[in-house]
């Protein structure tokens, strides 16, 4: 396979250039490959340029341009051109209407310089080449080479007309001397190259993965050719990913086949990855540029190159019709339409009196859009959409002229080869004038001619050709004119029509059509189908002027078909048949069994009789020889062979010469299979096999055909194909192999051998031993203090051979390592471990063993704890009978041990019996318990189990029988500590208040509110066996008074009082006063307020305001006395004052001001302050808020908070149980402005029980009580049972051994 050539150089055979043009204009850019179809990209600022309406995107064989409309200052940066690794940059420069560059600062008011009219001419700069980067210089220096060059001569017109015309700016004294020095200087001018330039590709990126890239390869057609990638896998952790794509975005993975081919290799001694892309027999359409990308994480890399497909040069000259056909717009958003202005060939303008023509432009533009086809048909308009769109873009108001009195049309028409004048007449006829074609100035040569009459100015196009077709704009001053040339190519028509033909194989075909024109492209089809144009075909195609042939040599039968001939202008259809000659089979052959060595005769008959023909036997042609005998005799055709051997079996044909078709017939030669069982040497045709072991059983076989060979077990057939068991077949032999024996393997196989002679049969026996299987997981029956037993059952197989014991294990269940408890056999199915550690959960497995080996384990028995029941539980008493129930109480064990303590189980039996009753179905944890439905009057004995997972403990018993009778109890009511004193609510808020008491049977329950009983329709009372409920909504003042609740049980009853007080806001005070007016004071004076709210005032806020403003400021705050003296009040100045009353529910809403004001004035006075008796703050400790009994979650900080009121400040002691808390680091206290808090971190049952705080000072002291329940907590057993390590216990034990109950 050729290995890909390294292309060098540039992919660019013409690269665009650098231009400079006026804003508003269109600029042109043109790139030439150097291959054909070749895919290019170009960019603006380093971003791809999609095709647009602004920009264009033209491909034409090896012409790539681009166009950019309407240039504006945006457009004035950097462009490029990709091809490949090829990168070619170029600028466009924009210049303003006035000639000057554009800057982004200027504005149009500042522009007044007077510049010559020749200024917005194009002004071509150097061209930049393939390398990205460039220094500063090197651009300066190639912006300035501008020179002035004198108009070309007559003679050198047709030469120029060719070329991009230079453009000739004014003379400048900032040009260089080196430009204006020699007139006729030798420049490059636009579309042309300067002499010392070279491609150079671009400098890409060191790349990061691939340290081999596949290089751009030619091949001819139908060659091979391989393109090679390579990636370093040393710092790699795995295998990178490549895609292969062709052009830009046609993945190549799905293409995979007998054309594509990919491949991956690794090496692991170098550590790179190799990853190969074949193509193999090569067609033209895999030319193009290809591309890997390999991927691996956050790392990319990327290579494209190329591949060039050489067509193999051809014997005779041909037409590439393809090449003529293009598509038009390309790169626009209506490229796609087919164009076939390339088929038309270029005529010669004759000297012929001009017809008036209809403009098809102007037909388009009025005619309605549904008529568009049907004109573009009729006048032969090849690229509608494109002319459409145009169309569309010239569809706009044209704004009146002051320098054109009559402007260019909106869009002419030309003929391809005729002539166009285009007329506009000038306002000013000194004006000077310029045209352009796309933005590049149109110079005087044979081909564009300037002419002038009077005011009018007249650019006449000779000779129009497809590059005419473009948009023309002419400059006077500062105003242009812009309108569209349109060149038609006339369609190719067909004048003579193919014919259809009719003739039989072998014979040649020729089919002629006449076109229109000399040299014209005619593409020709079959059923549809273009066919191509190939150097070892059999279809031929030639021309002679207008005449164009399609030569067939040899027709055959698949020739058939419909074939036509298209042009740009027409097609002509024609219907060819090929039909065979006639032949009759008189006798054909049959097939025929012979037995081994008897002769063999095959004969058929045909007719015509002088046909000769071949024997052929699998395809292969027979040769006579001494024992196979060929003979023809008129219409007879014979093979005859002696003594049939098994190689004369196979299919037979005869072909008659000319003809497609043949006689087949064929031939078997049999022999009765036989199975050779002798040979084995097996007794009994028994096999035996341990399991694990490979076996395989070869049985010598005859038979002719080779007989079909059927191994069976049972009623199942053993196929060739299976992985572990399978049956080969050969022709002298059959196989049968089992890799890996195993136990199902056992059991008698039969062979059966079948042909068409006949039929045999045998069968084998295989035994397979193996180890016996697994016992069944074994079963603890009883547990201990360090031991338990275990039973077991046999395996279900033994493997084939009898079982001869059992091997024991066991281990921690945290533990992975077994240990080995008997190391003789055991015999029995029952085992006693021992020595084991109590508290500690066990597994234990068991191992079978035979004469084989020793079985897989079993599956591990049920975790078990060698544990120990607990001792019985302590202080069994009756706490509480009814009628029909009994509630117990008792203490936990004493012992309890490492299995914890799981519940209890209640029995009761009734006296005179010994049937013990289970009360609780399900374990309790509490160590209290009521039995219901007992029957009132019955005597019972009642007994309680402690139970654990080693069982039940020994039971504890009342030692009295217990009377199931209710007994009268007295009722009592226990207010809570908040409710000893008055309890204050503000209105609005609720009041809910629980009251729980005591009393057997059910106590009747009353309120009463001073001596009424209360309105249901405004209290709400619920009452329940243990508590009474009063809630009140929305709270009022009239809620306010004593509240006595009586609690009844029978002729017993008691009463509580309970004080509720609902406050509000005070009203004002009454009768504020100025009482004194001296100096810069103020004394006032007022009365407290008639409404309190219900509640004690607490002290007045005194504001003042000065007349003048009326703004009132906060004097005193929480004042308690009924006057005051207000000082520092401004001379001069005139004031009011207002007072509001206070009391705990916050100021009063509103407040009483004085009605007269108080007028400060300068003069002596002495003012003597009054004796006042200082105020004793001091008073005893108390508790303003108490403590809340509180149920806490193990583990978690519990606090409990009061406040206390005392001066001088009280020392604050906390105890539990009446034991003073000092130093323990599980308990903190704190107190701040009275509240006073005590800390419980992270709290264990033990800690529940009274909590009190007392506050003591010279005074007096206080206390408050409450109590603390601790809820959850982890046993030692619930630990151990969760499967949690000893240590970790242990760690959890020791930090919680605070948490035990204090000594007393």
């Amino acid at each position: 396979m050729p290995e890909p050539t390294k292309k060098s150089g540039s992919a660019f055979a013409k690269k665009p250039k650098s231009l400079q043009v006026c804003a508003g204009s269109t600029a042109e850019f043109t790139a030439e490959t150097a291959k054909p179809e070749v895919k290019v990209k170009w960019q603006k600022d380093g971003k791809d340029i999609q095709a647009s309406n602004k920009y264009i995107i033209k491909q034409d064989q090896t012409l790539h341009t681009l166009i950019i409309n309407d240039a504006s200052k945006e457009d004035d940066v950097v462009y490029s051109v990709i091809s490949g690794t090829s990168k070619v940059k170029f600028e466009m420069k924009i210049k303003g209407q006035d000639g000057k560059d554009e800057k982004p600062s200027s504005k149009p008011e500042e522009n007044n310089e007077s510049v010559p009219a020749s200024s917005p001419s194009p002004e071509p700069v150097g061209e930049l080449k393939d390398e990205a980067p460039f220094s500063t210089s090197e651009k300066e220096e190639d912006e300035i080479v501008t020179v002035i060059t004198p108009p070309p001569a007559e003679d050198k017109e047709d030469d120029l007309a060719t070329s991009t015309p230079s453009p000739q700016p004014p003379l400048d004294d900032n040009l260089p001397e080196s430009a204006k020095g020699r007139k006729d200087s030798v420049v490059w001018s636009l579309g042309e190259a300067p002499p010392d330039d070279t491609d150079k590709p671009e400098d890409t990126p060191r790349s990061t993965l691939l340290i081999e890239k596949p290089q751009s390869g030619s091949v001819t057609v139908g060659g091979d050719i391989t393109f090679t990638a390579k990636v370093e896998a040393k710092d790699l952790l795995r295998k990178p990913t490549i895609k292969w794509f062709k052009g830009k975005w046609m993945d190549l993975a799905s293409k995979t086949g007998k054309h594509l081919q990919l491949k991956e290799t690794f090496d692991r001694l170098t550590k790179v990855h190799t990853f190969e892309m074949s193509i193999i027999k090569a067609k033209d359409n895999y030319a193009g540029n290809y591309r890997c990308e390999i991927n691996y994480k956050d790392k990319f890399d990327s290579c494209s190159f190329d591949l060039e497909v050489k067509e193999v040069p051809e014997v005779s000259p041909s037409i590439d019709i393809r090449s003529a056909f293009k598509r038009s717009g390309e790169g626009q958003e209506d490229a796609g339409e087919l164009d076939f202005s390339g088929l038309l060939k270029h005529r010669e303008v004759k000297q012929e009196e001009t017809v008036p023509q209809e403009d098809v432009w102007e037909i388009l533009k009025n005619a309605p859009p549904q008529e568009y086809e049907r004109i573009a048909f009729e006048y032969g308009i090849t690229d509608l959409r494109g002319m459409l769109k145009r169309l569309k873009r010239m569809k706009r108001q044209e704004k009146k002229s002051e320098a054109f009195a009559k402007k260019l049309e909106s869009a002419y028409q030309a003929d391809k080869g005729g002539k166009i004048k285009f007329v506009v007449e000038l306002a000013d006829p000194t004006v000077e004038l310029k045209w352009y074609k796309n933005g590049q100035e149109i110079r005087p040569t044979p081909k564009y001619v300037f002419e002038h009459k009077g005011s009018q100015r007249i650019l006449v196009i000779n000779n129009c050709t497809m590059a005419d077709d473009a948009a023309y704009q002419v400059m006077a001053g500062d105003e242009k004119c812009s309108t569209e040339l349109f060149v038609k190519e006339l369609p190719i028509t067909i004048t003579k029509e193919l014919e259809a033909v009719k003739t039989t194989v072998n014979e040649r075909i020729e089919l002629d059509c006449e076109v229109s024109e000399e040299g014209a492209n005619v593409k020709w089809f079959k059923n549809g189908v273009e066919i191509p144009r190939e150097i070892r075909s059999r279809f031929r195609f030639k021309s002679d002027g207008m005449k164009h042939t399609l030569v067939i040599e040899d027709a055959m039968k698949e020739d058939t078909a419909v074939y036509s001939a298209m042009t740009t202008g027409g097609k002509s259809e024609a219907h060819v048949q090929v039909d065979l000659k006639p032949l009759k089979v008189l006798q054909d052959l049959t097939n025929q069994t012979v037995r081994l060595g008897k002769p063999l005769v095959l004969h058929c008959e045909i007719n015509p009789a002088n046909i000769p023909g071949r024997w052929y036997k699998n395809a292969l042609l027979i040769q006579g020889t001494d024992r196979v005998k060929i003979t023809h005799r008129g219409r007879s055709h014979k093979l005859e062979i002696e003594n049939a051997v098994v190689d004369d079996m196979g299919d037979y044909t005869f072909v008659p010469e000319g003809y497609s078709m043949s006689l087949n017939g064929k031939v078997h030669v049999i022999d009765p299979p036989k199975i050779h069982l002798d040979s084995l040497n097996y007794p009994e045709n028994t096999v035996t096999v341990t399991a694990g072991n490979k076996l395989r059983l070869e049985i010598p076989i005859t038979g002719q055909p080779t007989p079909k060979v059927v191994w069976m077990k049972g009623e199942r057939v053993i196929l060739d194909t299976g992985s572990r068991v399978r049956a080969e077949s050969f022709p002298d032999h059959s196989t049968f192999t089992i890799d890996v024996a195993e136990r199902e393997d056992t059991g008698m196989y039969k062979i059966v051998l079948h042909n068409e002679a006949g039929e045999d049969s045998a069968q084998i026996k295989i035994k397979v031993v193996d180890i016996p299987d697994p016992p069944q997981a074994p079963t603890v029956t009883e547990v201990g203090g360090d031991w338990c037993s275990m039973i077991w059952e046999n395996p279900l197989y033994d493997g084939g051979s009898p079982i001869l014991g059992y091997f024991i294990e066991r281990k921690k269940k945290q533990s992975s390592r077994w240990m080995r408890l008997n190391f003789d056999v055991c015999k029995e199915m029952a085992f006693e471990p021992k020595k084991m550690i109590e508290g500690v959960p066990y597994e234990v497995r068991v191992f079978a063993v035979n004469a084989i080996g020793i079985s897989k384990p079993s599956e591990p028995s049920k975790a078990f704890v060698p544990l120990a029941v607990t001792s019985e539980p302590s202080m069994l008493v009756v706490d509480e009978v009814t009628d029909s129930t009994v509630t117990m109480k008792w203490r936990p064990p004493e012992h309890i041990g490492a299995a914890g303590l799981d519940g209890y189980v209640i029995e009761y039996c009734f006296e005179g019996t010994d049937e013990w009753i289970v009360s609780n179905q399900e374990l309790i944890e509490k160590t209290k318990y009521t039995i219901p439905g007992l029957p009132s009057g019955e005597k019972i004995f009642v007994r309680v189990k402690a139970i654990n997972a080693a069982g039940a403990s020994a039971p504890r018993m009342h030692p009295h029988p217990i009377l199931v009778k209710e007994v009268v109890e007295r009722p009592k009511i226990r207010i809570p500590r908040h409710l000893h004193q008055t309890y204050i609510r503000r209105v609005g808020e609720v009041v809910n208040l629980v009251v729980p008491f005591q009393g057997k049977p059910r106590p009747k329950v009353s309120w009463m509110t001073n001596g009424q009983p209360v309105d249901p329709t405004q209290v709400n009372i619920r009452n329940s066996e243990t508590d009474s409920i009063l809630f009140i909504r929305k709270a009022d003042r009239k809620h306010s008074g004593k509240y006595e609740l009586t609690v009844k049980v029978e002729n017993y009853e008691d009463k509580a009082t309970i004080d509720i007080q609902v406050v509000d806001r005070p009203g004002p005070p009454e009768a504020v006063k100025i009482k004194d007016i001296w100096g810069e004071n103020v004394a006032l004076e007022w009365t407290p307020p008639k409404d309190n709210g219900n509640a004690e005032i607490t002290g007045y806020t005194i504001q003042k305001a000065d007349k003048k403003t009326m703004e009132w400021f906060t004097i005193i705050e929480h004042y308690h006395r009924k006057s005051t003296t207000v000082s520092e009040l401004v001379i001069g100045n005139e004031y009011f004052f207002r007072v509001f009353s206070e009391n705990m529910c916050g100021l009063s809403e509103e407040a009483r001001v004085t009605k007269d004001s108080a007028m400060i004035v300068k003069e002596g006075s002495n003012y003597k302050n009054s004796d006042y008796q200082e105020y004793d703050f001091t008073e005893p400790p108390k508790f303003t808020h108490p403590l809340v009994t509180t149920i806490a979650v193990a583990g978690y900080n519990a606090t409990l908070n009061c406040s206390v009121r005392a001066n001088p400040r009280p020392k604050v002691i906390w105890m539990k149980n009446k034991i003073v808390i000092e130093n323990d680091p599980r308990y903190r206290m704190f107190s701040n402005q009275g509240v006073c808090t005590l800390e419980i971190r992270k709290p264990c049952p033990f800690d529940g029980g009274t909590y009190s705080c007392k506050a003591i000072n010279d005074l007096g002291e206080a206390q408050v009580d409450c109590k603390l329940e601790v809820k959850g907590g982890v046993t030692f057993y619930e630990l151990l049972h969760k499967g949690v390590p000893l240590n970790l216990i242990n760690n959890f034990l020791n930090e919680n051994k605070g948490c035990e109950p204090q000594k007393e």
